[in-house]
């Protein structure tokens, strides 16, 4: 029956303090169109949703995918969000988040305190990024918004989201009919990674964490209804380290290929040519390692046959390292950028040169949406669906990765070639909403 402009006949119920809605198509009761968004809003299913940080602006790894999680649930349910915010610029995005979210609650982070805090809670014992991420008024929140209602369902974002689960003062059965942690990546290994890139003290300390987390993610593997990796290659791994593993989930990252489109882009801006980029959020200790290393390795080896090249380093918060990397005059590093597409549609390569990384990397998706040939380490496109290697290059020795640059930017009929396929590839396995269909189901 279409609603139009008729009245929804409606039967009210009440039980103790939950209060539904049953629609009727009678002749007895009618509702005027005016109340049937609040119907609907009875109707829906309760969510609250747990994030390390506030998932907008949309512009970084975790934030993308946190973004998108509540955009697309919030299409069906009522979503109630507690985050934080480690960068005070960020709380005035709570307004935009309002049009996805039922309730809002943004506590701001301090990075210094909060390190204080972590290595407090790995002197207890913990993990940390369990005591990093802690906040006495979060719990609070939790305790209060959990102690009021029962949620049909509860998604931690990252692992130290579970701590205020297993601090709070109600039972787990308690807050919510469903639980689920979108573990995103094995945050545990990363730090093992970083082990192996480090000295001493700190490669000690990053052993410790790598322990301590791992064990964290097995107790929320086992107190969570569900367990979500962004990977194939992620959850293969969680399992290795922990055989017991139960109800693990896949759901890759998508991309939204309708903003990042090379044709709806416009630029603004003059760019010189040959022009290579990289983007990524670069206080980041991934994409830091991994410019230093296509600076100091790769990029000399591509000068000596194209002097004019130039290599743009984009994204917000340079460390003081990438900065230096300016002292040659080839690089550029841009810091925060309005619109990061000016620069993926001016490129004439995307390039990854990730050596510490595993996930799904927005990166390659954003690039491969805009119609761009990459060029990439294997470590990049690990969590990518298997088909990637046949929209684009994949390279981990130094000499070869400029030997396939130098190539690419004398053939600019391959540079379409493979950016055209790139298009297409992202279109047909990186759709947020087919991706997300299943993180929760009611």
């Amino acid at each position: 029956m279409g609603i139009g402009n008729h009245n929804i006949g409606l039967k009210e119920k009440v039980t103790g303090s939950d209060k539904y809605f049953s629609l009727l198509i009678d002749n007895k009761i009618f509702v005027p169109l005016c109340l049937c968004a609040r119907i609907n809003i009875l109707l829906k299913k309760k969510i609250l949703y747990l994030c390390h940080r506030i998932p907008y602006p949309p512009n970084k790894g975790d934030k993308i995918r946190t973004f998108n999680e509540i955009k697309y649930l919030s299409k069906n349910h009522n979503i109630d969000l507690i985050t934080l915010a480690d960068d005070l610029k960020d709380l005035k995005y709570a307004e935009h988040l309002k049009k996805y979210c039922r309730q809002i609650k943004i506590f701001p982070l301090n990075k210094n305190v909060a390190k204080i805090n972590g290595l407090l809670s790995l002197l207890f014992g913990q993990s940390i990024s369990q005591g990093y991420f802690y906040k006495r008024e979060f719990q609070n929140t939790f305790n209060s918004w959990t102690e009021s209602e029962r949620y049909d369902a509860l998604i931690c974002f990252s692992s130290p989201m579970a701590e205020y689960v297993f601090k709070s003062k109600n039972k787990i059965k308690d807050i919510a009919k469903t639980m689920i942690m979108d573990f995103c990546d094995l945050d545990s290994d990363k730090w093992s990674q970083y082990v192996q890139k480090s000295t001493f003290p700190l490669n000690m300390i990053y052993k410790k964490e790598a322990s301590r987390l791992l064990r964290f993610e097995k107790k929320i593997n086992k107190m969570f209804n569900k367990s979500v990796f962004v990977s194939h290659k992620e959850a293969e791994l969680f399992v290795k380290y922990y055989p017991e593993a139960k109800d693990i989930q896949i759901i890759s990252n998508g991309v939204d290929y309708q903003y990042f489109n090379s044709k709806k882009t416009e630029i603004t801006q003059s760019f010189p040519s040959p022009m290579l980029v990289f983007s990524g959020a670069m206080d980041y200790y991934a994409n830091i390692d991994g410019v230093i290393w296509f600076a100091k390795e790769i990029l000399p080896e591509i000068k000596k046959k194209i002097p004019e090249i130039k290599f743009y380093i984009v994204g917000s918060n340079p460390d003081p390292s990438v900065k230096a990397l300016e002292k040659d005059t080839s690089i550029i590093v841009t810091g925060f950028v309005n619109d990061i597409r000016e620069y993926y549609k001016a490129a004439d390569l995307c390039i990854i040169p990730l050596r510490i990384a595993r996930g799904v990397q927005n990166k390659v998706l954003e690039g491969m949406a805009m119609g761009k040939a990459i060029i990439s380490t294997s470590q990049a496109v690990q969590g990518i669906h298997r088909d990637v290697k046949q929209v684009l290059e994949i390279e981990d020795d130094p000499m070869k990765f400029a030997e396939k640059v130098i190539s690419f930017l004398n053939n600019s009929s391959r540079i379409t070639e493979l950016g055209n396929a790139a298009e297409k590839f992202v279109v047909q396995h990186h759709n947020w909403g087919k991706n997300l269909a299943g993180l929760y189901k009611t």
